[in-house]
């Protein structure tokens, strides 16, 4: 998966908490007890970045000392950031991530609303702050980062005795999946948001069938003549595109030129409003691209796919996840049939041309596949929610006969801001009930009607922020 897809998801941060008695309560430190600040920075290796206030939580910034290779511990160490949202070590815990960097305003994702509990989240590694100096890119591997779960997990479940669920959204989701994979004893339970499973890298011939059917005629038409009038004023729309990078300072090293960048940013337009726009949207969309001026075109494909994503300065950020695109998780690559191949000079490009030509890359066809065939043959307490209208839904994870109390579901009309809410109302409740039941918190009404199930702790507009965060590039 490759995509410099324009607005990365915050959407990770899907959100919940929950007490089974459904009031929110002060996380205030019980009568005889250490205060949760002394038995979080008891851990070895942990220690504080800052708190910060949140009625009825603890929230803490922390760094973690963690081995730069797993396999050789004694070959050096680093410091990986994570936040605690504490409730109450009575109540279970999620365990989430988004894939890339950790938000340092507390947030809850759904499961944690969901059962009421405490939420750990962790920041993904080779992800500033959280990188190695110097950056050995060999050891940036799903493994790898698993085992950064796995020595959380391991630190803090001394704390957090009760149930963990893991969750993520998008590469986050895809990271709780690898999580289990190789480390499935450690979870209660799992809910990926939105998870992408490139299982062979050079067929993707699935998206292609899903941008041929995806929404409606009209606004499949208007998105699709607007990407191809963007490519034909290449000319005039590219002396734009120089003079913004030269008021912005953007610079083109790592993608190669401007006329790179250019169309990479175009060929982003359609997956981009998919992703992260719906049916409602489509009015914005200029409605006769042939007559439209160049602002309009400009505008149009700025706001959806934004002309910085593929500068050095929009890159930079996301170096870790093309990476890993380029050496494991795969990248889509889709067909243009409503553009003359004369307009496209590059198509789309592989992840190799966003990563510095000074980290090396090699890809790893196993990697996928090896996922896959665990997931399908050993998913175990699994949830995997998908939208029907996100291109990064179009490949899967899927269930075989040895999956046990697993399930895919998919969120009619849902982007890639899919979520258990938007889920029909009888694979709402029964996903609801799975989560309750995964973490222990189940009411005895839901055990007994799991039609009944509602997450424990009531949504708040803050914690519960679930609006996608549109930012500089396209990306899972």
């Amino acid at each position: 998966m490759r995509k410099a897809l324009r607005w990365l998801l915050a959407l990770t941060v899907l959100i919940g908490t929950l007490s089974t008695a459904g009031a929110a309560t002060a996380a205030e430190p019980e009568a005889g007890t250490t205060d949760i600040k002394e038995r979080l920075l008891s851990v070895p290796g942990m220690s504080l970045v800052e708190e910060k206030p949140y009625a009825g939580y603890r929230f803490f910034v922390l760094n973690y000392t963690q081995p730069i290779d797993h396999r050789r511990p004694s070959k050096g160490t680093f410091q990986q950031r994570i936040t605690v949202l504490h409730k109450d070590v009575a109540r279970p815990t999620v365990f989430f991530t988004s894939g890339y960097n950790v938000s340092t305003t507390p947030r809850r994702s759904e499961p944690t609303q969901i059962v009421d509990g405490n939420q750990v989240s962790l920041e993904y590694r080779f992800f500033t702050p959280s990188r190695p100096q110097p950056a050995d890119w060999s050891k940036l591997d799903i493994w790898q980062a698993a085992s950064d779960q796995h020595r959380v997990f391991t630190a803090l479940k001394g704390i957090y005795g009760k149930k963990w669920l893991s969750t993520g959204g998008s590469k986050g989701g895809m990271t709780a999946t690898y999580y289990e994979r190789f480390y499935p004893r450690d979870m209660d339970g799992v809910v990926a948001y939105v998870a992408p499973n490139d299982v062979v890298n050079k067929e993707d011939s699935a998206y292609d069938r899903f941008f041929a059917t995806v929404g409606t005629k009209e606004c499949r038409d208007r998105l699709n003549a607007v990407q191809r009038e963007a490519l034909v004023r290449r000319e005039p729309l590219e002396r734009k595109y120089a003079a913004y990078a030269e008021e912005n300072g953007l610079t083109f090293t790592t993608i190669g030129n401007l006329d790179k960048a250019y169309e990479a940013t175009v060929l982003d337009y359609v997956w981009g409003f998919w992703q992260y726009s719906g049916l409602s949207d489509c009015d914005q969309i200029p409605a006769d691209a042939k007559n439209a001026t160049d602002d309009e075109i400009w505008t149009s494909v700025d706001t959806i796919s934004g002309f910085s994503a593929y500068a050095d300065q929009g890159l930079s950020t996301y170096t870790p996840y093309y990476y890993q695109a380029g050496t494991q998780l795969g990248a889509p690559t889709i067909r243009f049939p409503h553009i003359e191949k004369q307009y496209i000079r590059y198509g789309y490009q592989p992840p190799r041309n966003f990563v510095p030509r000074d980290i090396p890359m090699r890809f790893q066809p196993q990697a996928m596949r090896d996922v896959d065939s665990w997931v399908r043959h050993n998913a175990r307490h699994m949830l995997f929610v998908n939208g029907q209208n996100d291109p990064w839904s179009a490949e899967p994870f899927r269930l075989g006969k040895g999956a046990k109390d697993s399930y895919v579901m998919t969120a009619p009309g849902m982007n890639h801001g899919a979520n258990v809410a938007g889920l029909v109302p009888e694979q709402k409740a029964l996903a609801t009930a799975r989560i309750l039941d995964w973490a222990g918190v189940a009411p005895s009404a839901v055990q007994a009607d799991p039609r009944t199930a509602k997450p424990l702790a009531k949504f708040d507009a803050k914690l519960d922020k679930r609006d996608v965060q549109r930012e500089m590039t396209l990306r899972p």
